[in-house]
């Protein structure tokens, strides 16, 4: 009996591709080092890799596996992009609800992790202090991970169709964000960097008159919390709402209560806003980066294994303690995003490998 398809993995030229992998990172990080021998080194890498693949296209096997992986693909793609749409619609609404007055205010919550990286600062050799503070691999890193992993079935490195496996991480990936996006905008708390918000949102410095009719009133007010919770109804008086700016969105409109713009972005269009709201501020409950990351990882592990696939493991712990040490993530994010990560890539996997069964 052959062992489930999730759990094979082709070793033949596996070695040039962990090599491939730690060449990329590695030249990559020149950037910070050797600009000059970066800049020389890059495009030979790529154009080596590039070239390698062209050369193996005459003789691949499976373009019948890859035809009838397209439209899963496809649709993977659509569903990870729909949420990142849903994702970006939350980053603003969460700033915009309350303002800026609010964001610039409140300090950030207690972050355990972070105590325990200054702490280390002053205990560690400062060689590895400055290894740990060192920008070896972002986010885009571990998306050209994945992509030369999927471009590695060209080489047997990995089983059989590449965008099958570009599928399952999208689509876990979509997972990943919508729930991510769904948990972020149920509680809003304080940034980790209290300047964030308004160095990257233009949104009115009050909050909207849901959080000032729903939160403002009892916010500060031991006694007012206490009565709500007792009564269960909005009480106080929440005084006069300041009138927001109406853009003029057409069907989209409705978005003007989530996105608040200001007068002076009158002419920006909606989509234009969603573009600048970037990974926002109150990124908590789990880091979108390290999901991202973990992914990755999860990919590597499963399809490849091998000594790079511990390598990438120990970037993404480097890229975690880094989050925290930055400031970008309280210490929970990252920690929620690694098992998330993981869970999501073994639930998917489950889900495809009694979907094979059944057509069987």
């Amino acid at each position: 009996m052959h062992p489930p398809s999730s759990s094979r993995r082709l070793h033949r030229g596996g070695g040039g591709l962990g090599l491939a992998a730690i060449a990329y990172v590695s030249i990559d990080y020149l950037r910070h080092l050797s600009p000059m021998w970066h800049e020389r080194l890059q495009p030979a890498l790529w154009a080596s890799l590039a070239l390698a693949a062209i050369v193996r296209v005459p003789f691949y096997r499976h373009w019948s596996l890859e035809l009838r992986s397209a439209l899963p693909f496809i649709f993977s793609m659509l569903f990870m992009l729909s949420a990142l749409l849903f994702e970006a619609i939350s980053v603003r609404s969460v700033t915009a609800v309350l303002g800026l007055d609010w964001h610039n205010a409140q300090p950030p919550l207690p972050d355990v992790g972070q105590w325990l990286l200054l702490g280390l600062n002053e205990n560690l050799p400062q060689t590895v202090v400055n290894v740990l503070r060192a920008r070896i691999i972002g986010l885009h890193h571990f998306l050209m991970l994945f992509i030369m992993l999927g471009f590695s079935v060209l080489f047997d490195s990995v089983e059989a169709p590449g965008l099958g496996l570009g599928a399952r991480y999208m689509f876990t990936m979509g997972i990943g964000r919508l729930l991510r996006a769904m948990a972020f905008v149920s509680t809003i708390l304080p940034s980790p960097r209290p300047w964030c918000a308004s160095a990257r949102f233009q949104v009115p410095p009050n909050a909207h008159r849901w959080a000032q009719k729903y939160y403002v009133p009892y916010a500060t007010d031991s006694s007012a919390i206490r009565q709500i919770i007792h009564y269960d109804i909005a009480y106080a008086d929440p005084g006069e709402y300041n009138v927001d700016f109406q853009p003029d969105w057409g069907s989209m409109s409705f978005l003007a209560d989530f996105l608040r713009p200001t007068a002076s972005e009158g002419s920006s269009s909606w989509y234009h806003l969603l573009k600048k709201a970037g990974g926002g501020c109150n990124d908590l409950l789990y880091s979108g980066h390290m999901l991202v990351a973990v992914l990755t990882a999860m990919a590597w592990t499963e399809a490849y294994g091998g000594f790079t696939s511990a390598l990438i493991w120990i970037l993404v712990l480097h890229s975690a303690q880094r989050e925290i040490r930055e400031r970008h993530h309280y210490s929970v994010d990252c920690l929620v995003a690694i098992y998330m990560g993981i869970l999501l890539w073994k639930m998917t996997g489950s889900f495809l490998a009694s979907q094979r069964r059944f057509k069987r």
